[in-house]
């Protein structure tokens, strides 16, 4: 992690104490600044807090998420919004995010989902920096584009910003958890018909 500053290495700690702040609670909705899949007009509204170094999160990336969209996102009955949020290490959370980020909004999904599947990968090695380059590449980014965008303090600070916005609209108590039109409806490990039973209980107005 050599090419982090310390500086923002010790902004992103910020963000791990920020994420664990849990505030009164509000509608579980997208915002501007949020990424989102599939038809904004659809009747079902799926809101996932997630972070890029949560195992949770990327065993549903993985496991259960392309179920998921294929039936309901692409299908146009959910549109889906993704709420960052910083777990431990937050280095990784972070880097992950902004990686995301810095290679553009039509390419954000797919980082991040590169990012979870690598997320195995960082753990055993505890080389965060090496796949994630390899990543950024991967979307077209340079070394040295990487290196600014992982070290890019305005950025990080917009994270931050996110972060303690989710955390006021939300009191969360672990990654991922789960909104369907506002309603808090699952969190942790879950499965596919956790989720269809949660969007069928919202399609009939339960």
């Amino acid at each position: 992690m050599s090419n982090f500053s310390r500086r923002s290495l010790a902004a992103v700690a910020v963000l791990g104490a920020l994420a664990l702040v849990g505030c009164s609670k509000g509608g579980a909705k997208a915002n501007t600044d949020d990424m989102t899949m599939g038809d904004p007009k659809a009747k079902i509204e799926m809101v996932e807090y997630a972070s890029a170094s949560c195992s949770h999160c990327a065993a549903f990336n993985n496991n259960v998420f392309p179920a998921f969209k294929a039936k309901y996102i692409d299908t146009g009955k959910v549109h889906y919004t993704l709420k960052e949020f910083i777990t431990a290490p937050p280095e990784l959370a972070a880097a992950g995010f902004l990686t995301a980020r810095c290679a553009g909004k039509d390419k954000y999904f797919s980082v991040l989902d590169a990012v979870f599947k690598a997320q195995t990968e960082m753990f055993q090695t505890g080389d965060i920096r090496g796949p994630l380059l390899r990543i950024a590449q991967s979307s077209g980014m340079t070394e040295a584009q990487f290196n600014a965008c992982i070290t890019d303090e305005a950025a990080l600070k917009a994270l931050n910003d996110r972060v303690e916005k989710a955390s006021k609209e939300q009191k969360i108590s672990g990654t991922p958890t789960f909104f369907i039109n506002g309603k808090e409806v699952a969190s942790g490990e879950v499965t596919l018909e956790q989720l269809d039973a949660a969007v069928a209980a919202a399609s009939a107005g339960k």
